[in-house]
């Protein structure tokens, strides 16, 4: 390590806390710069990205329209409060329209992340609705804020319990690990829908505000529903008079091979919740995507919605010119063709490695699961555990080969960059399959 790694290192220890860990294991590198589909570290190091960061820098790193936007919109205007109207936040807003999936339209109101954009949502829910409860999946994550978190279905939700009131949490599909005992997509999806059925009666389906669900899995594990799943829960929120809300805040702008999960699905939800990609992370935003129908409710009733920085138009110029990106150079289908690469170069991972229990996805959106044995399926970490198990000491391994990818138990996540070049990806995967060659979780 060159003595800036290690001072920078000391610094972190000291003075920052790092999310999700305990502080005294925290071992990472220094990162100084990033460019297309790689990071840089201060020793001079580079690592493939193969995760998108966090699954959200969709056109990779430093490129050079966005950046530009961004450098041009901080010599012009820095902020101006979200009450005041801006041409770029009302162009952007309606471009956002012309992807989304309604015929009708629809409306965007602005936050600084997908968290604080599911709260906002389920919050316009209760306003339209008039009634208070929201259901989620057990398998999910929707933010970590005390509101956002309650959303959360999986572990992370623990911390904020008792957490925000009138949140009820049920079962989805998962093919892989089914909760409903079958092998049969068509057996899972009916009995999901029956399970969730059962659920409204005894929650009273006219005390449901909301039904938030991620359209494709996000960190726990890129599930892909069965096909019919989907097109249910939407037939159940109409018969119940319930907000059906997609949060797209990882499987948005081209993750799955469409602008959103729910055009790729032609399944049409009420509200879409997102960020990330929506800037490919280069700045903060997230957001909500209202149906026009909804929104309208809102031209004679009170928005109980607003931030600070609600709108701001360094994140709308970021996000304007990122989707200047991804219209001008195809990206929001470019993930139809990168499925195919993933699909081959995990067939051969699992081909060398007998840890590799399941990898399943869509478009550019995968992951690999990870088991002790391929016929019990007995992950190589418990899930909800409070140990992470062997999978840090996977990572770092891969990032010693160059690779940086997320993960979490036994899950490691493939979500490239949309502009990855396929002798990239194969690059990724090879160190990937290197890695579980030489992995042991005993």
């Amino acid at each position: 390590m060159t003595t800036q790694t290690l001072d920078t290192t000391a610094l972190h220890r000291r003075f920052v806390l790092t999310p999700w860990s305990a502080q005294a294991s925290v071992t990472m590198p220094t990162i100084e710069r990033a460019e297309g589909s790689y990071l840089y570290d201060a020793d001079g190091k580079r690592y493939l990205d193969l995760s998108a960061g966090l699954v959200a820098v969709n056109l990779g790193h430093a490129h050079p329209h966005v950046a530009q936007a961004i450098a041009e919109q901080a010599a012009r205007l820095t902020y101006a409060s979200p009450q005041f109207f801006n041409a770029t936040r009302a162009r952007l807003a309606q471009r956002l329209s012309s992807h989304a999936p309604w015929e009708e339209g629809c409306r965007a109101f602005f936050t600084t992340g997908g968290g604080e954009a599911n709260e906002d949502a389920v919050k316009m829910a209760r306003a339209i609705t008039g009634r208070h409860k929201v259901l989620a999946a057990y398998r999910s994550f929707h933010g970590s804020a005390p509101g956002a978190g309650s959303l959360t279905g999986e572990n992370r939700r623990w911390a904020n319990e008792p957490g925000m009131p009138g949140v009820v949490h049920f079962f989805a599909p998962n093919p892989y690990r089914s909760p409903f005992h079958t092998d049969d997509p068509r057996v899972e999806t009916a009995r999901a829908i029956e399970h969730l059925e059962l659920v409204l009666t005894y929650e009273n389906p006219q005390a449901v505000a909301a039904i938030l669900i991620e359209p494709v899995v996000g960190t726990n594990g890129a599930i892909v529903y069965p096909d019919g799943y989907l097109r249910a829960l939407r037939e159940l929120c109409t018969k119940h008079g319930i907000v059906l809300v997609f949060d797209e805040v990882m499987c948005g702008f081209g993750r799955t091979g469409a602008a959103f999960a729910s055009v790729k699905f032609d399944v049409t939800p009420d509200m879409i919740t997102f960020a990330k990609a929506v800037t490919s992370a280069y700045v903060p935003l997230g957001g909500v995507l209202v149906r026009e129908s909804l929104a309208r409710y809102f031209d004679e009733h009170a928005l109980q919605c607003g931030h600070t920085f609600s709108g701001h138009p360094l994140a709308m110029a970021a996000a304007a010119a990122a989707l200047d990106v991804y219209e001008r150079e195809g990206l929001f289908a470019r993930a139809n063709e990168i499925e195919g690469w993933i699909r081959e170069g995990l067939a051969e991972v699992a081909a060398r490695s007998a840890y590799v229990g399941d990898a399943r996805g869509v478009g550019a959106f995968w992951a690999v699961e990870l088991v002790k044995d391929r016929t019990t399926k007995e992950p190589i970490a418990a899930w909800q555990g409070s140990n992470a198990g062997p999978l840090p000491k996977l990572l770092a391994d891969l990032r010693a080969r160059g690779v940086y990818a997320f993960g979490r138990y036994n899950i490691i996540l493939v979500t490239p960059p949309l502009t990855i070049a396929r002798d990239e990806l194969i690059e990724g995967l090879r160190a990937l399959g290197d890695a579980l060659e030489a992995f042991s979780c005993n």
